[in-house]
């Protein structure tokens, strides 16, 4: 007698993998959902393209997590992923990454502020050019109705450009497509999510930009208030020094080191000098002074060392690559993948 055929989970997608993974961070956001599926749906349906959409329920307390599961019964192309708890959007993005299978990654928020009409016209700018690998939305027209999000979103923009040295307009705009190989290469954690473009051309990714439609909340409660801006200086810090010296910590630490101990070594030679000639500099505060900026550079430099001990622990003890090949270029043989 034979077997019956398995059934498959009804949120499982056909058999052949997606051409395009849609990822969605999800809080608190109950009252959007619905609508959300069902335009991400009618978006996605006439557009040729095979899709899933990845919603990751970021620990929501007003029963989203719920919904998604019935709607992800009722659209097989629907995946939810309930997270155990709040860990924040960019943790909520990473474990949406983790689960893409597509060639192209889109994500975007849950709020319908984001018009999920405008995701084939990002598809089709990869499609068209294969120099870019990221297409980055751009709010021209927004719809904030609050200065006190427009104004600090502005500043962030425009020094987030200029320290991290990839020009947007707009760096909070979460409709953002993606070739699936840059994905793949970057980890988010923290609150790095403000910094994917930034994250993304240091792992090699060609960066493009294009308006963007943007509608104003009619629905839930925004996330946001003026204390990320604060936040935001801090992170901008992080990923500054990530982007220039995560694998040359030593001229980081080291150059400041130098830059304090060379001052503190010709006020202490200034001080010998005074010595020898017989006056007293055991009161004088030039001696602490030069004492302090000595220990605290040769400090730093010695925390330079310590970094460039890690690195090399990271990247020859783990196999960690130190670059990345372009998805068109050239591989390397299985010898020089072994060493030999």
């Amino acid at each position: 007698m034979p077997l019956p055929a398995p059934v498959l989970p009804p949120n499982d997608v056909a058999a052949a993998p997606p051409d395009v993974s849609i990822v969605i961070p999800v809080f608190n956001e109950v009252d959007n959902l619905r609508e959300l599926v069902e335009r991400v749906g009618a978006a996605m349906a006439p557009s040729g393209y095979r899709f899933e959409l990845i919603a990751v329920d970021d620990g929501s307390t007003d029963g989203s997590a719920e919904l998604l599961g019935r709607l992800a019964r009722d659209h097989g192309w629907l995946r939810a992923v309930p997270l155990a708890r709040n860990y924040g959007q960019s943790s909520a993005l990473q474990a949406g990454f983790d689960r893409v299978r597509g060639r192209y990654v889109v994500t975007l928020d849950a709020d319908l502020q984001n018009e999920p009409l405008d995701i084939p016209l990002l598809l089709q700018r990869l499609e068209a050019d294969p120099g870019v690998d990221m297409v980055s939305g751009w709010r021209r027209e927004r719809q904030d109705a609050a200065l006190s999000r427009r104004l600090p979103s502005r500043i962030a923009n425009r020094l987030i450009s200029r320290a991290t040295r990839v020009p947007l307009h707009d760096y909070g705009c979460a409709l953002k497509a993606y070739r699936r190989h840059i994905i793949d290469r970057i980890r988010l954690y923290g609150e790095l999510h403000r910094f994917i473009p930034s994250l993304a051309r240091d792992a090699g990714a060609r960066i493009a930009e294009m308006p963007v439609r943007h509608h104003a909340r009619t629905r839930g409660q925004s996330k946001y208030g003026i204390d990320r801006t604060f936040r935001v200086i801090l992170d901008l810090v992080l990923i500054v020094f990530f982007m220039r010296y995560r694998q040359r910590p030593l001229h980081a630490f080291g150059g400041l080191g130098l830059w304090l101990a060379t001052p503190g070594v010709l006020v202490l030679a200034y001080l010998l000098v005074l010595k020898l000639g017989g006056e007293d500099i055991g009161g004088r505060p030039l001696l602490l002074a030069g004492v302090m900026l000595v220990l605290i550079g040769a400090q730093l430099i010695v925390a330079g060392l310590t970094g460039e001990m890690l690195m090399r622990v990271y990247h020859e003890g783990q196999g960690r690559p130190q670059y990345h090949v372009r998805a068109d270029g050239d591989r390397p043989t299985r010898d020089a993948e072994r060493g030999g």
